[in-house]
Parts: C-alpha cells; structure tokens; sequence
C-alpha cells in the first residue's frame, strides 16, 4: 500500500467504516420463516429425481448434486435415450431410468424432484408432480403462460406442504447477499435506478439435424421459449425486485429480429424499461450480437447489474465467478435540503455550470461476500481490507465466494425439503419473475406500455387442476 493517503482516501475508510457497522447490524437481523409443516431430521438423505437432464440438468448433476450426501439421485427420466445415458454415467450407483415421466412420479421412494425440461413443459410436469405428492426444483422460468400463473397458485393453495423452488441462483449468492445488506443498511443511499444487461457474441443455436431441430434448439421458437426475457432478463430483474424490495408496476420496451434471420422467432436484441412504484427505473439491455460492457471490465464481461443510489453504487456479476464493487459518491445537496431557504446571491448560481466534486469517487471497494463484524475487526485486518483492495483495483487480486450459487441453491433445496423451511427463491418470487417475462415481451410485441395489474384479467379460462392427493408428501 501507499505509505500517503489522499483526502479521498481517508473519507472513503471512514464512509467504510460506518457502512460496516450497519451492515453488522443488518446481517443479524436477517432471517427466514418455515413452513408450518412437520419438520424432517436435519440429517436425514432426500431421495430426489430429475426430469429432463439435458445439457442444464446433466451440468447440475455432474458439478454439484452427485457431490452431495444430504440428497441421492434414485430416478432420471428424458425421452432422448441419449442424454438419459449420459445422466446416467454421472453415478456409481445408477439411478432408475424412466421415459416417461408420469411413470416416475408414482414411484413412492421419491421425496423431490428437479424438472430441467423446456419452459412450456415446466407447468405440465410440475403439476403431475405436485398432484404426486413431490416437491419440486423447477428452473426458471417458472411457467410459461397466464394461465399457468392462476393454475399454479391454485395448485400450491391445496399443497401447501410441498416446496416448490425456483432455479434463481443469485438469491443463494453470498456476493449478492451481501450487496442487500450494503444496500438495506444504506450504504448507496435511496436507490434511484438499476441498470442490466446480458449481452453476448453468439448466435444460440445447437447443431441439430431436422429431426431434432425444436427439441435441440427450443429455446430460439415462441411456442416453446420466452426467448431472451425468459433465459437471461428473468434473472436480473429478480435482482432488481430483491434489492428494491418491489415489484414493477409497468414495462415498456423495443425488440427485434435484425441479425439472426435463420428461421427462428424469438427477438435477437431487447431493450426494456421497468418502472417501480416508488419511481425507480430498470433500464435492461439483452443483445445477441456482441458482448461489450462500459466501464470496469472483469474475465466473463457481458453480464452485470448496476444498482444507482444518492450516495454511490453497487456493481455485480455472478459471470464466470461472482464479481462485485461498491463506489461511494455521496450528492452534495438532496431533496430535502431544497426545502431549506436560500440567500440570494446564492441563488444566482447555476448548478449545472459550476458544480464539481468534493472528492474522487476513486477505484472503489471489491465488495466481501462475508459480512464485517466491526467490533470483531482488527487494526491489522482492517488494513488488510485497505491492500486486498488495492491488490483488487490493480487485477493482481480477485475474490471468490466460497460456496458456488448454484451448488448453493440446490443443496438448500434439499435442506428445504428436509427440514420444511421456506426456500429464498419460492414459488411467490418464480411466479413475479414469470409475470416479468411474459409482460415484457408482450410490451415489444404490442408495442405499448403494459401494466403488471393487467395479469390478473390474462388467462382466466384457466389450466384444469385436480384437488385429489394422487400420492404422499414427505415431512
């Protein structure tokens, strides 16, 4: 480090400081209400499935279930005998294979399922297994149309003991954890606006023959995918709605097929706009054409969400291995100051002609996943803070997060389903962030301003539900 500090620098410790001491706070106050269910044993082994292991279904076979002694894959089920022999080979112990899934749902030695089929199979195959008496890890989206919005509340109404979790792992992220308790304890001020983006050099598409073409490529066809809203957007406007603590109150936006003109239909560039009760804004920007990012760049660029306070901002990324910064920039004069009488020769001044900063914003903090105790925090510790940061700004230092999210949301969903706690990314949060999507795109299609109200009057006819228990719940 430096042996001379700047002004900037010696604010930018207190202005830490005093962040930690809230965050210390806030850390301890957080917590999780359970189920009112009978709890299982905290050791006790979940026997679980998986339908549909796919490229997204065998990645968290092989990366992270197969390396868990709380959960034991019993089933697989895929209708493409490839995949289901890949799956297959990830264990010892082979699992049971299944083709068909409605087979492997009356199977009663299984507590729990993971469902990694295409979007518009999610709702059939998490009803069937709901109706089963089976929890269920869906990933996101987590259903497909309005109806299957109304449908699935009505479905978890007469299961209420049963989990259902969606695949939203930035919410299981210690980084982004700890950027809510920066951001509750007002570590950036009042938040104003969000911006995302996940854009990308790439054209999506697997080499598929003919036969397969909609199984392989699903995702680029509007009969079976939400398109970009729904594989990447879903995922940071959750953020936003998790950091605000809201939920949006419209979306308007503009969207396109202008390069990929290779028989798909989905839009291959989105730009969007959410507007929060409170006023605030999330400006989103997905495109398919090139990955670039202004500002900071980090191994994985692309991706990252940029939460906009009064007092300064929070950067993130979970691409390739979960990034995050904090900046100071506290404004000068806020609204309540506009309230205060002013003389006039101060009056006469022009803001906009002679405002400058009292200090440098500077390089910023990497923000630790792991909350501060400031009573706990050394002198040394604390200037071990000041030298990873600087190690960080230069690139000879980056963190990491101890537990991979994604190994994270799955283990906790086992543990969920154990245990009868309420999961982080619940089915109240799976079904906002499906509303998000199909309200978006419809925003583009439509080309108008649509209201988040407007989905309580879409899909009335409904998704025929049965009240009948077709098989038992674990706990």
């Amino acid at each position: 480090m430096p042996n001379n500090e700047s002004t900037s620098a010696q604010l930018d410790r207190r202005a830490f400081a005093k962040t930690a001491a809230a965050v210390g706070v806030a850390a301890a106050a957080t917590s999780s209400g359970p189920f009112v269910r009978k709890a299982k044993a905290s050791d006790q082994v979940v026997n679980y499935a998986m339908i549909g292991p796919g490229s997204r279904g065998r990645r968290l076979l092989e990366r992270h279930l197969v390396h868990m002694d709380h959960g034991k894959c019993i089933a697989l089920c895929d209708v493409y005998d490839k995949n289901l022999q890949r799956a297959l080979e990830v264990f010892e112990d082979q699992p049971r294979a299944y083709t068909d899934y409605n087979e492997l749902l009356q199977q009663d030695d299984i507590d729990a399922v993971f469902i990694t089929v295409p979007l518009f199979l999610h709702f059939p195959v998490m009803k069937a297994a709901l109706e089963a008496g089976k929890h269920v890890f869906c990933e996101k989206s987590l259903v497909f149309t309005p109806q299957e919005v109304h449908a699935l509340r009505t479905l978890h109404e007469l299961h209420p003991d049963l989990t259902i979790q969606v695949g939203l792992q930035r919410r299981y992220s210690l980084l982004y954890q700890r950027a809510k308790e920066l951001v509750d304890a007002g570590a950036i001020g009042e938040i104003t606006h969000i911006q995302a983006q996940w854009h990308r050099n790439t054209n999506w598409r697997r080499k598929a023959s003919e036969e397969f073409e909609d199984q392989f490529n699903w995702r680029l066809y509007r009969r079976y995918s939400g398109g970009l809203c729904a594989e990447l957007m879903s995922h940071q406007v959750d953020v936003a709605d998790w950091m605000l603590d809201q939920h949006p109150k419209s979306v308007m936006g503009v969207g396109g097929l202008d390069y990929w003109k290779d028989g798909r239909d989905i839009y291959d560039n989105i730009q969007l706009v959410f507007e929060y009760p409170g006023g605030q804004k999330l400006q989103y920007s997905s495109i398919m054409t090139n990955r670039h990012i202004a500002g900071r760049r980090v191994p994985g660029d692309g991706c990252r969400e940029t939460i906009l306070g009064t007092d300064g901002s929070i950067e993130l990324t979970l691409i390739p291995y979960g990034d995050g910064m904090l900046y100071f920039d506290a404004m000068e004069v806020k609204m309540e100051d506009q309230a205060k009488e002013k003389s006039s020769e101060e009056n006469w001044v022009a803001g906009a002609t002679v405002g400058t900063d009292t200090a440098e914003q500077g390089d910023g903090y990497p923000i630790d996943p792991h909350a501060v105790d400031p009573s706990k925090v050394s002198f040394i510790e604390k200037e071990l803070f000041f030298a990873k940061t600087w190690a960080y700004n230069k690139g000879i230092l980056r963190p990491s997060e101890d537990v991979d999210p994604e190994y994270a949301e799955l283990s906790s969903f086992l543990k969920d389903v154990a245990n009868g706690n309420r999961p982080k990314a619940d089915i109240d949060v799976g079904l906002q962030d499906s509303v998000a999507v199909m309200l978006a795109n419809l925003a583009m299609d439509e080309q108008r301003k649509v209201a988040f109200s407007e989905i309580s009057e879409m899909g009335l006819d409904g998704v025929e539900v049965s009240s009948s228990e077709t098989g038992k719940t674990t706990g």
